[in-house]
């Protein structure tokens, strides 16, 4: 059966497509981003999806021939904003794979799919759809060059084998949210003549990790 959303609109059951005329690309960006805005600036909570679609400047049905429900609509804004990682370059060395896994981290965390995330981190401790998305959208593609990066550092003879080549994305992504949302250094915030946050967590990051995975730092 249909279900009926907060506007009283209803919309198509899971899996059925919307009907009507085609999506338009631009307006769902818009949405997206309006959707990261209103985040920002009232959290999950304080989400509505009538507050997103009058940011957006279009009608709430539009919204809902795009997503289902609030839930939807934020699930679909974190797996926009998620960077693709893409395939791992090979630089030929552990450390440049490292520093090119830390440095897109970096980038992502910084960014507005960074935002995102620290905004949603403590709502998918009870919300099982946004702790799947994130877990999908954002650490499993980590999961997956990293365990590329150890793959190839073995081959190469530069790190023993490991047991559990995924656990270097644990370390990455730990590491990274802590260092960026957690502890940033007030020296880096705003600097013009430094280095960033993530700069300064990667310089301080790569030996750290050559030496966990057992590789020599210099």
């Amino acid at each position: 059966m249909a279900e009926r959303t907060e506007s009283n609109q209803t919309v198509p059951p899971e899996g059925q497509p919307a009907r009507g005329r085609p999506r338009d690309a631009e307006r769902d960006r818009a949405l997206l981003a309006a959707t990261l805005q209103v985040l920002q600036e009232s959290g999950y909570g304080g989400l509505t999806t009538a507050a997103v679609a009058k940011r957006a400047g279009v009608s709430t049905a539009t919204l809902y021939r795009r997503w289902r429900s609030k839930e939807d609509l934020v699930v679909g804004t974190a797996v926009s904003w998620a960077s693709d990682l893409g395939p791992q370059p090979d630089t030929g060395s552990l450390r440049g794979d490292l520093a090119v896994l830390l440095r897109d981290k970096a980038e992502t965390l910084e960014g507005p799919g960074g935002r995102l995330l620290h905004i949603l981190i403590g709502e998918a401790a009870h919300n099982e759809a946004l702790a799947r998305v994130l877990d999908s959208a954002i650490v499993q593609p980590v999961r997956d060059r990293a365990a590329e990066v150890v793959r190839r550092a073995v081959a190469r003879g530069d790190i023993p084998p490991l047991e559990d080549a995924h656990v270097l994305a644990d370390l990455v992504v730990g590491s990274m949210v802590s260092r960026l949302f957690l502890t940033p250094d007030v020296t880096y915030q705003g600097a013009t003549d430094g280095p960033t946050s993530g700069e300064a967590a990667i310089s301080e990051l790569l030996p750290f990790l050559l030496r966990a995975l057992g590789a020599q730092p210099g």
